[in-house]
């Protein structure tokens, strides 16, 4: 008997301590009515788990808890916390000055699992659209100088501007997340990355007032699979290219996308002016297209509003770029649109096994500038890339 208590021991130490590693805001007096403010409790609780010297789980538990704003950082002792969200998170109604809603900084070994983000951007939209002076929004879910994180299974609905950024972090994986805001809501990216590396995408249905993922300057290693997408503006690496010396995008697969009323597909987009950035090692493949405006585009002229930046010409190298098995419906009759630098005309542009139809009254066009490469396969609308 006395052996046997001996072996159950460390068993027991071990249930011990991983019941001691759980930190549940309601403890610290959080309230799931929607209405009190659970910012502090929320940074309470993340404080513990941050200082923790083993495992740590940070409870948002059922109910509805409104939170002000929350800036979650390290460096922390703990490199395995869990933030476990069953419950919806609401943000203010009233729309403020902030540029992050709920942010994780300089942290290493995070996971953030399941839960409702609601950003409550109704109010923000509402100011822009009736052309007031209105901040620019907030996002909702920032993580940033962090590494080794992990979103899996998160909602957000209804974020200010982006729902979730990704900045100057490494090894950040975004799985099965769900990201819904209206087809004019201004700004509301699903996910932005931007001065990041070793970024993955998987399984993810974007549906937003504007890209459902948009990679910036800096990004390296960035892998975007099984995205549905609609509606919104596509999946887009820019604009880049909007100063004279700006990091580049190098080496992006996106794979598996099914892109649904959407105003582009797979586009790469550049500022009008001169700039050493560069985009190279692009590929695009297995995407299908339903009622898409722009299927296919590269639109190095990109000057909204004719404002810094008419009568001059994209600095931007566009090379080693491939689109492969692209298929699907234009809702207009240019499928594809190349629309090259002419001070950099884009180098090593493919174009593999595409079939892109026009759902309309003519059949559908390319269109090519400044631009050169190849094809394989069978393409339509016919290529008109110049080797």
């Amino acid at each position: 008997m006395a052996a046997q208590l001996l072996l159950l021991l460390p068993l027991l130490f071990f249930y011990l301590s991983s019941a001691a590693q759980l930190y549940n805001i309601a403890d610290y007096g959080a309230k799931p009515d929607g209405t009190q403010d659970s910012a502090s409790q929320l940074t309470i609780a993340w404080t513990k788990a941050c200082f923790s010297t083993v495992p740590a789980t940070l409870l948002i538990p059922p109910g509805k808890f409104f939170v002000s704003q929350a800036l979650l950082q390290g460096p922390c002792r703990n490199n395995n916390i869990l933030i476990e969200i069953k419950g919806i998170v609401f943000a203010p109604s009233s729309y403020t000055s902030n540029e992050q809603w709920i942010i994780f900084k300089r942290v290493n070994g995070l996971t953030i699992s399941g839960g409702l983000l609601d950003g409550q951007g109704q109010a923000l939209w509402s100011c822009k659209n009736s052309n007031n002076k209105c901040p620019e929004g907030a996002t909702s879910l920032s993580i940033a100088y962090s590494n080794n994180v992990w979103i899996d299974r998160v909602s957000s609905v209804n974020s200010e501007q982006f729902h979730i950024t990704i900045y100057k972090s490494s090894n950040v994986k975004v799985t099965r997340a769900i990201i819904s805001a209206p087809f004019d809501s201004p700004n509301t990216d699903g996910i932005h990355i931007e001065e990041s590396s070793n970024v993955e995408v998987k399984g993810c249905r974007i549906g937003t007032g504007d890209d459902c993922i948009s990679m910036g300057p800096g990004d390296n290693n960035v892998w975007i699979e099984n995205i549905r997408c609609g509606p919104g503006h596509g999946i887009s690496i820019g604009s880049l290219g909007s100063s004279s010396k700006q990091d580049g995008v190098k080496n992006v697969t996106v794979k598996n996308v099914q892109f649904i009323g959407t105003q582009n597909g797979l586009r790469i987009k550049t500022w009008a002016k001169p700039s050493n950035g560069f985009a190279q090692q692009i590929l695009f493949q297995n995407a299908t297209m339903e009622n898409v405006k722009n299927p296919i585009i590269i639109d190095q002229n990109y000057c909204p509003n004719q404002q810094d930046c008419p009568y001059q010409s994209s600095g931007v190298q566009i090379s080693d770029v491939t689109f492969r098995d692209v298929v699907g419906l234009s809702a207009t009759n240019t499928a594809v649109k190349l629309d090259c630098s002419k001070s950099k005309p884009c180098e090593g542009i493919m174009l593999q096994n595409i079939n892109l139809g026009y759902d309309g009254s003519s059949e559908a066009e390319m269109i090519c500038s400044n631009v050169h490469g190849g094809s394989s396969g069978v393409v339509i609308p016919p290529c008109c890339i110049s080797k």
